[in-house]
């Protein structure tokens, strides 16, 4: 039988509890957003071994964000057409597989293919982007928004707490155990998984609302102002992630700022970003979801202003972590609903792909413009400001767009 929205009874039980759901679901975030959020840690020791600079290191996971963004709605579009399981787990294998091979790594090109090409892809097939979608069609509307907030804090979390664990491993046991303990970490989510597991998509066992090609799914969004609108504002979101993620610990050391201060300031965002994702997905059952876009992007420009326009400290430091934090990945969750109200749930994990990519693409330039700009002008304020105008314009991106399913013609009897 098919799983719809608000069946979560499955053919061979009723094991699989909404609360099942989501705790399996936020497991496999926690793991799969873990180890690529660690991988900085890496690039020293691996740098020291190989006599490798940091242009080496930084083209392979410049790779695998552009590769993870590329591949989203490829996974997303063959999770919806033979089941999110299969993919999930061709996902977790490559994600292994890749840090597996990264521990054998002694060439830019073998580090490319291991850190990039495999995680890369590993990551379109695992992530949480995929949990949320598994979300989406396995629960009913009104517990999505707080699973969605859940799933979304459950990988930030993993950034806090594989950061720690990663060192620990590199520091008592080198970073080619610390590489295979991550690998076999990976393996975990094959069993988590099961949770997760949607049904092929059948003609017969789909509503005559949801019989819809891929192609037609895809021209009817692309072809939807609202969801065009949403795309290119999440784009501010990787642009402005990626920049901060790569970019803010050599800013704060320009200005005297200790490393131990840098760590604070990213375990800030790393903790505020569980507050703001779950309060951002109970708070769009209670208010329209592109306001809260909107005060998410503008109130990201506000920060920076502020940040940029006084004296950096210490303080002012750790509360840009955690104002950042609070605003961190809480776009996703409403993002993920509208393109769910929009569409359905049919195509959702190949819609919401679609919107991953943009985000994507705004994350490789903000971290290659971040290092062009710095190195033509010798700071980082104009891609700053650049950011503050992104955030602007994506606030008032988000304000048009029409929170209800799009208008499909309905079929006349003769």
């Amino acid at each position: 039988m098919a799983v719809t929205t608000g069946d979560l009874r499955p053919a061979s039980g009723t094991w699989r509890t909404p609360l099942v759901i989501i705790v399996c679901g936020c497991a496999i975030a926690l793991l799969s957003f873990g180890p690529r959020s660690s991988l900085g840690f890496f690039v020293q020791p691996m740098g020291r071994e190989f006599a490798w600079g940091r242009d080496v290191f930084g083209l392979a996971i410049a790779l695998q964000n552009l590769l993870w963004g590329l591949g989203q709605p490829i996974a997303g579009a063959i999770a919806d057409r033979f089941g999110l399981l299969r993919v999930m787990i061709v996902g977790a294998l490559l994600y292994a597989a890749g840090l597996l091979l990264m521990r054998y790594s002694t060439t830019s090109v073998s580090l490319d293919i291991s850190a990039g090409v495999l995680i890369g892809f590993g990551l379109s097939g695992s992530s949480f982007n995929l949990v949320l979608a598994a979300f989406s069609k396995l629960l009913p509307p009104e517990r999505r928004g707080i699973a969605l907030g859940a799933g979304t804090a459950a990988g930030s979390f993993g950034q806090f707490l594989f950061a720690p664990f990663g060192v620990a491993l590199i520091d008592n046991f080198g970073w080619q155990t610390a590489l295979v303990v991550f690998s076999a970490l990976m393996l975990l989510i094959l069993p988590l998984s099961l949770a997760l597991a949607t049904p092929p998509a059948e003609t017969k066992d789909v509503a005559p609302a949801d019989q819809q090609s891929f192609k037609t799914a895809l021209a009817e969004a692309f072809g939807h102002r609202s969801y065009v609108l949403l795309v290119l504002g999440f784009f501010t979101c990787g642009f402005q992630l990626a920049f901060i993620t790569i970019h803010l610990p050599a800013y704060l050391a320009d200005r005297g700022i200790p490393a131990t201060t840098g760590g604070w300031v990213v375990a800030a965002i790393g903790l505020f970003n569980i507050v703001g994702s779950l309060s951002v997905g109970w708070l769009q059952n209670f208010f329209p979801k592109r306001y809260l876009l909107s005060m998410i992007y503008l109130s990201r420009a506000l920060a920076t202003v502020a940040f940029i326009s006084f004296p950096v400290t210490p303080f002012s430091a750790i509360a840009f972590g955690a104002v950042s934090g609070l605003l961190w990945l809480s776009s996703v969750p409403p993002t993920s609903a509208l393109v769910a109200l929009m569409f359905g749930t049919r195509w959702f994990s190949t819609l919401y792909g679609f919107a991953f990519v943009s985000h994507q693409v705004g994350g490789f330039l903000g971290v290659w413009l971040g290092g062009v700009v710095f190195e033509q002008f010798g700071s980082y304020t104009p891609i700053w400001w650049l950011s503050v105008l992104f955030g602007v314009l994506s606030a008032l991106i988000n304000l048009p767009i029409v929170e209800a399913p799009v208008a499909r013609p309905v079929a006349q009897p003769a």
